[in-house]
């Protein structure tokens, strides 16, 4: 790290936007194929559960993270180099297959523009120290889980509870930032029960269920990552920009009786509160 830190800004800012827009590439492949993972898992685990006999199938092909290559889910051909450039293969191909014309859908370009700003905009603000390092773990992991959560309205725990322990392993490493360990514990506890008691709260009032326990989990991680003193900015913040969304979707198409994922808006609020607000040091908060 003491190498990039004698990088002119302007050359450590580019880096960090191409970086931020590869792995945005990398959190489209973690967000489309993870969910699916799951699903197969628990299809496997509820067939034995259940005694039936798959033996008589033939083996399913493998599928995760890494396998098969990127390629087109209508046509089924797989993309080359030119095809996999971040934003670029997008917009040169005017969001379409160039083998099908299958519309690309657009949280491709979405998903990879949020990590290279966002990356971005976290070299900008804290350099590229240790701090920042771990800045950028918590961001790309924000990232993948709204983009997820915003699709299939699932925050999977492989990712919540890694980001989970980074963030408590984070209060130990980096000690000259804030939270300190015993804050990231009780962050991390109070996190999770202030949206169990929400959620039950909720549920015994109107006899319906208000979110998941993907967000008490996330909620959690982020408990561990600004420490227990952030947990009412960051209910309050999430809080007010999902009744926002809601009532601006509501008058173009939405009803407001209809789900929405909270997860991307406590994403939001934890990024605001981890990058940005300690920039305002002791006499600016959000």
């Amino acid at each position: 790290m003491e190498y990039w830190s004698h990088l002119p800004d302007w050359l450590a800012w580019s880096v960090a936007g191409l970086l931020g827009l590869v792995v945005g590439s990398f959190l489209n492949v973690v967000s489309h194929r993870l969910p699916e993972m799951l699903q197969r898992r628990w299809r496997a685990e509820a067939q034995a559960v259940l005694g039936e006999d798959a033996g008589a199938e033939a083996a399913p092909p493998a599928y995760h993270l890494g396998w098969p290559p990127s390629h087109c889910p209508q046509c089924g051909n797989r993309l080359g180099a030119l095809e996999n450039i971040p934003l670029l293969s997008y917009l040169a191909q005017r969001g379409r297959c160039r083998h099908c014309g299958a519309r690309i859908p657009g949280r491709y370009p979405i998903v990879e523009a949020l990590a290279g700003g966002a990356t971005l905009a976290v070299v900008a603000l804290h350099g590229t120290g240790l701090a920042a390092a771990g800045l950028l773990l918590l961001t790309w992991g924000l990232i993948a889980a709204a983009a997820i959560d915003s699709e299939h309205y699932l925050l999977p725990d492989a990712l919540s509870l890694p980001l989970l322990w980074l963030g408590l392993l984070w209060s130990t490493l980096a000690p000259a930032t804030p939270p300190t360990p015993t804050a990231a514990i009780l962050g991390a506890a109070a996190g999770y029960t202030a949206l169990w008691l929400i959620y039950h709260g909720h549920r015994l009032a109107t006899a319906k269920e208000g979110m998941g326990y993907g967000d008490f989990k996330l909620t959690a991680a982020l408990g561990a990552w600004l420490g227990w003193q952030a947990l009412p900015a960051l209910v309050l913040i999430a809080a007010a920009a999902g009744l926002i969304t809601a009532l601006a979707q509501a008058v173009r198409y939405r009803r407001l009786d209809q789900p929405l994922p909270f997860g991307p808006f406590l994403a939001l609020a934890g990024w605001l509160l981890a990058v940005v607000q300690p920039l305002g040091g002791n006499g600016v908060a959000l």
